[in-house]
C-alpha cells in the first residue's frame, strides 16, 4: 500500500468504527471501487488496536469502575460480595458479546466468501439505515442503561451479532435497537461504544492469531501508522459523536447511508 493509502483507510476505520455508517463497508469500499490492494492481516490488526485502545482510554473512568466492580461478583478485591451496577453491566456487556463470537465463529466463511460484495453492502447500507432512521423517529428515549436490564442488553447483543454482515455498522444496528428498548440517543450510544471492547477485541485476536500463523510480509511502518492514526481518529470521533448526537439525532446519518446505498447500486447496477 502506498502512504495515501495507509492514511485514508486508517481515517476510515478509526472515522467509521463508531459511527452508525459500517466501517466494515467503508474499508472494502475502496478495493472494489478504486481497485485498490487488500490491506491485508497485519493492517487489520494494526488499527483495530488503534480503535480499541481509544474506546478504552475515552471510557477509563468507566471500564475501570466495572472491572473493579466485575472482580467483586466473583469475590475478588475490595468490593467482593457487592451487587453494584457497574458489576450487573460489567457482566452484560460480557453476555451480549457471546452471539458476536458464536456467529462469528460458525459463519466467518460464508460472510467472507459470499457477503463481502458491493452489492451486498449497497443492501445492507439502505435496510438498516432506513431501520436507524425509523428508530430515532419512534423511540420513547427515556429510559437509562441501568434499566435496560440483562435482556435488553442481550437483544442488543443479538443485533450486534447481525453486524458481521458488512454494511450492517455495528454501532448503528446496536444503537437502532438501543433506541427502540427506549434508551435515550446518548445512552444508546455509550452502551454501544462500551459493547464495542470486547468485540473489538475479540475481532482485533482472531485478527492476530491469523497474522501469527500466516506467511505474510509485516510491513511495521505501515501498521504503526495506521494504529496511531485510527487511535486518534476514534478518540475524536467518539468525542464529537456523544456531543452532536443529541443536537442532530441520527437523521444526518441515515442521510448519508441512504445516499451512499443509492450510490452503491447505480454504480453495481448501473
Amino acid at each position: 500500500m502506498s502512504t495515501l493509502e495507509i492514511i485514508i483507510l486508517s481515517l476510515i476505520q478509526g472515522l467509521t468504527e463508531f459511527l452508525p455508517i459500517s466501517s466494515s463497508a467503508h474499508l472494502i469500499l475502496p478495493s472494489a471501487v478504486l481497485g485498490w490492494q487488500d490491506q491485508g492481516l497485519a493492517f487489520d490488526v494494526a488499527v483495530h488496536v488503534g480503535t480499541l485502545l481509544a474506546v478504552v482510554l475515552y471510557f477509563r473512568k468507566e471500564v475501570g469502575c466495572m472491572a473493579v466492580a466485575w472482580f467483586g461478583t466473583l469475590g475478588v478485591g475490595p468490593n467482593k460480595g457487592t451487587n453494584s451496577f457497574d458489576g450487573r453491566l460489567a457482566w452484560w456487556i460480557l453476555l451480549a458479546t457471546i452471539p458476536a463470537g458464536l456467529f462469528g465463529l460458525l459463519g466467518k466463511d460464508i460472510i467472507e466468501e459470499h457477503l463481502r460484495s458491493a452489492l451486498v453492502i449497497a443492501a445492507t447500507t439502505l435496510i438498516f439505515g432506513a431501520l436507524l432512521g425509523f428508530a430515532d423517529l419512534k423511540a420513547k428515549q427515556n429510559v437509562n442503561i441501568e434499566a435496560l436490564g440483562l435482556k435488553g442488553a442481550m437483544i442488543i447483543g443479538l443485533a450486534q451479532a447481525i453486524a458481521l454482515i458488512p454494511g450492517t455498522s455495528r454501532s448503528g444496528i446496536t444503537m437502532t435497537f438501543g433506541l427502540m428498548l427506549g434508551l435515550s440517543r446518548e445512552n444508546a450510544a455509550r452502551f454501544s461504544f462500551l459493547l464495542s471492547i470486547p468485540a473489538i477485541a475479540m475481532a482485533g485476536s482472531y485478527l492476530s492469531v491469523k497474522l501469527i500463523t500466516s506467511t505474510d510480509t509485516v510491513d511495521w511502518q505501515a501498521m504503526g501508522i495506521g494504529s496511531v492514526l485510527a487511535f486518534i481518529s476514534a478518540y475524536a470521533c467518539i468525542h464529537y459523536f456523544l456531543i452532536l448526537v443529541n443536537k442532530l439525532g441520527m437523521m444526518p446519518f441515515v442521510i448519508y447511508r441512504l445516499l451512499l446505498g443509492a450510490g452503491l447500486l447505480w454504480f453495481v447496477l448501473g
